[in-house]
């Protein structure tokens, strides 16, 4: 499956074997002050897509479907986070659907 990673900054790489979920998250951690880029994102080739803000905010959408199905939880664990990106990152959309989403975002 492939998947691609969306930088603090808004660079983007594709996805791989070896992606570093890790330091992808850590990225936040750099420069609080700076609030305007404050997300990072993986998504599927399918357009599914998590993006995380501080503080354990992830939000799970479709980018290209009208009315995307926009969900979010607050307060998300960085291990949780690094499980529902590698969940992503292999296609494993059923794993994420079971999470105690909140509707929109």
């Amino acid at each position: 499956m492939a998947f691609n990673l969306t930088h603090r900054y808004g660079s983007m790489d594709p996805g791989g074997p070896n992606a570093d979920f890790l330091a992808l998250l850590r990225e936040l951690d750099d420069r609080p002050e700076d609030t305007e880029h404050g997300s990072v994102a993986v998504t599927h080739e399918s357009e599914w897509s998590l993006a995380v803000s501080r503080g354990g905010y992830i939000t799970f959408e479709n980018l290209e479907a009208e009315g995307g199905g926009e969900r979010h939880m607050d307060e998300v664990p960085a291990s949780k986070i690094l499980e529902l990106f590698r969940h992503l990152a292999d296609g494993n959309l059923a794993a994420i659907e079971q999470e105690p989403w909140l509707p929109g975002y």
